[in-house]
């Protein structure tokens, strides 16, 4: 097990400064002067090249990601002119937002998934698998931003029960009502994707050996179901829960930018739209590697869960 982590962190480190180059082209070959944007419209040619001669972007393109990469490696993510503050200072700053929307919103999405593909399996071709089957496909294929949308038309607007975004002079802590809506965002687009899962894998294992066996020995179709169909089914879940994590990323960075929610998705939105491209790059990273992370993580608990794995 040791020598796969091992392994597992050297490909996560190439998957990372893959990720980190691609994206490091990908946001040079954008419309934009960086340092126009910085200046504003109005600055002098002599600023502008003064700025960027100060910046290194006049150097070529290998040799800027190779001085980016060596600052990585000092944990130095850059400073953003644009918010005239370090990135890790932003990061810090909104990580612990972007994770407790994320967290809060993929446990909840767990905790009701799993019962609700139990029920759909057991309940398989019956009214309530339909009609739950109905709605997985209808919040799966919705957009987050338009699931949003019609949550704030709904609560906000119309029913005046939730505000549509906190206030940024108080504290996620002070205003935790004004967590219900993104989070239920959130979790109902993820939700659609684990309880569909879970009720495949539900289906699969109810028509294994092992259960014909065990219920020809007189087992209680309630202990077969809870006791191990379940506990062989949640195995693969694990898995997706892991892999998962780029697309819960995705829909953090929409939902927060449609609420206004102070985390790494809406600093990311308000990035790109000022050219701020050490914000861009940071985010990148920390969503990078959360990835490779959560992708190793579940792996290991894959084989913690299922004795028949073994990495070597």
């Amino acid at each position: 097990m040791i020598g796969y982590i091992i392994r597992r962190a050297l490909q996560s480190l190439i998957v990372i400064i893959g990720v980190t180059i691609i994206t490091f082209i990908l946001l040079h070959m954008l419309p934009g002067n960086p340092v126009r944007a910085i200046l504003g419209p109005k600055a002098s040619p002599a600023d502008v090249a003064s700025l960027t001669k100060q910046l290194g972007l006049n150097k070529p393109l290998p040799f800027q990601y190779l001085l980016w990469l060596w600052n990585l490696a000092h944990l130095d993510l850059g400073y953003s002119y644009k918010q005239t503050a370090s990135v890790d200072t932003l990061l810090a700053a909104r990580l612990p937002n972007t994770l407790l929307l994320v967290g809060s919103s993929t446990v909840l999405a767990i905790l009701l998934a799993v019962p609700l593909g139990v029920m759909q399996a057991v309940r398989r071709n019956k009214p309530d698998d339909y009609t739950l089957t109905g709605l997985a496909f209808i919040f799966y294929s919705m957009p987050t931003f338009w699931l949003g949308l019609l949550l704030i038309i709904l609560f906000s607007a119309t029913l005046n029960w939730f505000p549509p975004e906190p206030q940024a002079s108080l504290g996620l802590f002070q205003q935790l009502n004004a967590l219900i809506l993104p989070v239920a965002t959130l979790t109902l687009v993820t939700l659609a994707l684990f309880s569909r899962y879970m009720r495949s894998s539900m289906l699969e294992n109810l028509v294994q050996d092992y259960v014909r066996t065990a219920r020809a020995k007189g087992v209680s179709n309630r202990r077969v179901l809870f006791r191990h169909v379940l506990r062989n089914a949640l195995i693969p879940v694990l898995t997706l829960v892991g892999l998962s994590i780029p697309g819960i990323a995705a829909g953090a960075v929409v939902t927060e930018t449609v609420f206004n929610f102070p985390g790494m998705g809406y600093l990311f939105f308000l990035a790109a739209e000022n050219d701020d491209f050490p914000v861009l790059l940071g985010v990148t990273v920390v969503i990078a590697v959360a990835t490779v992370i959560g992708s190793l993580v579940a792996d290991i608990l894959y084989a913690v869960a299922d004795p028949r794995i073994r990495y070597v």
